[in-house]
């Protein structure tokens, strides 16, 4: 008689011990706002029943050696460690100033617990939204997003699995060897220029102190998170008026022209900022098949893949007009794209993890934040409205754990909307919601901008 397979305990992924370093404990925090108050014990019964227990980093213990290397144990997962009930309404004008104080509070000092599986949900039935914490060990944006809504059903047809929004990319055109030469050339003079950027920015290179800067030790300063609200319609309206762009160069456009605008209130100077952007480096960029990203063998695997891209941002004074910013990101977000920048990014990464080790890779890492300004990123939601055992939803938004950045920004589309989490250090930038007005006034000058040019 055969003896019963002994499951082995899995060695964490390089990126996964990055991000499980005291210096770099990244929690994923994501609210999901619903229309009626949630039905708890639909909920745990659907979340019971998910992809999302079925994949094994949901339902393994993060545990280390005696040498301290970390590694994934499975066990029995008791689904009511995990969903966590607030019934109280929490302090705030309205409800979403409400949740977002509580998010702000939980991105500093608010480790997941490591004798379970490093997730939970955070039910608040007052405020009828769910906040889904999610350690960023288990994997990256798109990895999570995937995986999270595989709960959720089409709001049109209920049977069926949400579709995400797809990101329009110019197709390049067939061109002549001559093209594919000087194209050739233009990737490795971008690449070489940039990765000695980022290669100088892990070490000294630092941006000039300006009134929203962080730096080190900032992460742990108390939050406050405001969210600035954008239509997908505006940001293509604004796309389309510009040659070959895409909705990514909108926000980074809209960012720069926004940052202008606050720092014109708080400290005018003409200056440089830079951004760390991430990036995802799967072949396909929008939403994964689940099937395909659990496939270990598969070209977009489960986990963490993405690189950054660090980005100039110019203190502008008196430009032109409002689509300059736009085509000045665009010039920028180009050149980025004829590099090899974000692959260099995580395959140094990498390899720093495997041989130099994580302690190393964790020094470089916080340089590159302490270093920079701010944090920004871009997930694509679903297309449609969807439900969750039933409830429609109303909104999705995303935050992470707190970083040495004063300001970090996240992004995330849903239904024809895309909103924008501002985390910010309040005693740093005491007033977000000012910051979160400049970049939604930004966006309405150049939809105008983009309209008259257009006539």
């Amino acid at each position: 008689m055969g003896s019963p397979e002994i499951e082995r305990d899995e060695p964490v992924t390089p990126a996964g011990r990055l991000f499980l370093r005291p210096e770099m404990d990244q929690v994923i925090n994501c609210v999901i706002g619903a229309e009626n108050p949630f039905d708890v014990d639909a909920l745990k019964k659907e979340i019971t029943n998910s992809m999302m227990l079925k994949h094994p980093r949901f339902c393994s213990l993060m545990v280390r050696d005696r040498h301290g290397r970390e590694y994934w144990r499975k066990t029995e997962i008791d689904i009511d460690r995990h969903i966590i009930i607030l019934n109280d309404s929490l302090d705030g004008d309205n409800d979403e100033d409400a949740v977002n104080g509580y998010l702000a509070d939980l991105s500093v000092s608010s480790p997941l617990s490591t004798d379970k599986p490093l997730w939970e949900i955070h039910l608040l039935t007052a405020h009828k939204c769910a906040v889904v914490r999610i350690h960023h060990a288990l994997g990256d944006g798109i990895s999570l997003m995937s995986l999270l809504l595989a709960c959720f059903r089409r709001s049109d047809c209920p049977d069926q699995l949400p579709t995400m929004g797809s990101s329009s990319q110019p197709k390049p055109r067939n061109s002549r060897r001559r093209n594919r030469l000087w194209e050739l050339l233009n990737i490795a003079w971008f690449t070489l220029v940039f990765v000695v950027e980022f290669i100088l920015r892990s070490l000294w290179v630092k941006d000039r102190k300006t009134t929203i800067s962080g730096g080190a030790g900032v992460e742990l300063w108390p939050r406050k998170l405001t969210t600035a609200k954008f239509l997908l319609d505006d940001m293509k309206t604004v796309k389309n008026a510009i040659p070959n762009g895409t909705i990514n160069d909108v926000l980074f456009g809209v960012i720069s022209a926004g940052l202008s605008r606050y720092l014109d209130h708080r400290s005018p100077n003409r200056i440089q900022m830079t951004g760390v952007a991430m990036v995802n480096l799967r072949k396909q960029p929008g939403l994964q098949e689940m099937a395909e990203l659990m496939q270990s063998k598969s070209g977009s695997r489960w986990g963490n893949k993405f690189g950054m891209l660090l980005l100039p941002v110019y203190y502008h004074k008196g430009l032109v007009g409002p689509l300059d910013y736009i085509k000045k990101a665009k010039t920028v977000i180009d050149r980025k794209k004829q590099s090899l920048e974000a692959y260099f990014s995580y395959k140094i990464g990498y390899f720093v993890m495997n041989f130099l080790g994580s302690k190393i890779a964790c020094v470089l890492n916080y340089r590159i934040v302490c270093n920079t300004t701010f944090t920004i990123s871009n997930v694509l939601g679903p297309g449609e409205e969807i439900t969750i055992v039933g409830n429609p939803v109303t909104y999705i938004r995303a935050n992470s754990t707190a970083l040495p950045h004063a300001i970090t920004m996240h992004m995330v589309s849903y239904a024809g909307r895309a909103d924008l989490q501002i985390l910010v250090a309040k005693d740093i930038i005491p007033d977000p919601k000012f910051l979160a007005k400049c970049f939604e006034e930004a966006l309405l000058e150049m939809k105008e901008a983009a309209a008259e040019a257009t006539k």
